[in-house]
């Protein structure tokens, strides 16, 4: 089953949601990493996520980038997705792990830690959007309802699940973000609070076979619901040689000038996708040239 995103609204109750299933990237992510479970957990949830949040940009080149960094053992995790819902994403330590947790589940809030979540929007305008908060518990769902709580002033639930195979694949992986709009009544979020307290795990749900419809409507049970649209999402790196030639003349020509000279070819590897760029030493030495410039 391919990886989408579904968005949809209840009728007449200023209630949106977005709901994605991400089992695919997610075991891409798991690939690219070589992650255990705990890794595959957090970043999986921050990938969700980030697919959820960059599909609701309006701007067709807009991006967002989503930041978590804790001082637990898997270090910062950090995600990019696109408008379109394509993501990207790394954490620190992709071979951190820990104890299950008293309930059998894995530990991602320990894994995470404490500290703060950072959203970065880039929108189109002249600099791009930043919000930060605290970490709730660093299972992230609950991290980023206060993000939109505090930062954009927009009642929220979210709900993000991974689960892991006994061999470390992914069995299954999505999550939904509901959101509530300026005018909703009081009636219709009793409704909503009373349906979410009942609601299955989000991965209990992927894992009995629930479609992306079925979901919403079990969050949205006694609402009119429209479905607006429905979108293939899923793993894409936006590396180039071109942009890591750029990266390697940021770095300054004395950085540059010292790579060029200790060894005779040097290799860059994206932390999205692992693909290594490989540069000899006469190429570094053409990229210093046109620093000096």
């Amino acid at each position: 089953m391919s990886d989408l995103l579904l968005r949809a609204l209840a009728r007449d109750a200023g209630i949106q949601i977005s709901a994605a299933r991400t089992t695919g990237l997610v075991e891409r992510a798991r690939q690219i990493h070589s992650a255990t479970p705990l890794a595959t957990a957090a970043l999986g949830r921050t990938l969700t996520a980030t697919a959820i949040m960059g599909s609701q940009i309006k701007v067709p080149d807009g991006s967002v980038t989503v930041q978590v960094k804790g001082n637990g053992p898997l270090g910062a995790i950090v995600c990019v997705g696109d408008a379109d819902g394509y993501v990207r994403g790394y954490l620190q330590d992709p071979s951190a792990d820990l104890p299950l947790r008293a309930d059998g589940k894995l530990d991602v809030g320990g894994g995470v830690g404490r500290g703060y979540l950072m959203v970065i929007k880039d929108i189109g305008l002249k600099d791009p959007v930043t919000g930060t908060v605290a970490l709730v518990n660093g299972e992230i769902a609950e991290d980023l309802t206060r993000y939109f709580a505090e930062s954009e002033q927009i009642p929220s639930a979210c709900a993000l699940g991974v689960l892991v195979n006994t061999d470390r694949t992914v069995k299954c992986a999505g999550g939904w973000l509901v959101q509530l709009m300026p005018g909703v009544q009081d009636k219709d979020i009793d409704r909503l609070e009373a349906n979410l307290a009942k609601l299955q795990p989000m991965t209990a749900m992927l894992e009995q076979g629930m479609t992306l419809e079925e979901i919403v409507q079990a969050v949205l049970d006694g609402f009119d619901v429209d479905f607006l649209q429905t979108d293939a999402i899923g793993y894409r790196c936006a590396c180039s040689r071109e942009k890591v030639e750029r990266a390697l003349i940021s770095m300054g020509k004395k950085e540059l000038s010292q790579m060029a000279a200790e060894q005779e070819k040097s290799e860059v590897t994206c932390q999205f996708c692992d693909k290594i760029y490989t540069f000899s030493r006469g190429e570094l030495q053409q990229l210093l040239a046109h620093a000096e410039k």
